[in-house]
């Protein structure tokens, strides 16, 4: 292929993307005005996970990822 039958084949691809993207702001601007769907046990799946820092207990005899263990000296 020649530098301009790559060009021609990104325009080409090019135009078809700008079709799809205004084909779904089309579809988004007709569904906004659509009442949303409730979004159904979300909230009940959230987890807070507090600002404290974490007990150095539970770090007790673990490996440090990627270093291996304390104790032990690399092959």
């Amino acid at each position: 292929m020649s530098v301009q039958d790559d060009l021609a084949a990104v325009r080409r691809r090019l135009q078809d993307l700008e079709r799809t993207v205004e084909e779904l702001e089309r579809r988004v601007g007709t569904e906004r005005g659509a009442p949303r769907p409730p979004s159904v046990g979300r909230a009940d799946s959230l987890v807070t996970i507090p600002d404290t820092p974490y007990d150095s207990g539970l770090w007790t005899d673990t490996d440090d990822e990627g270093l291996g263990a304390r104790d032990r000296h690399a092959p």
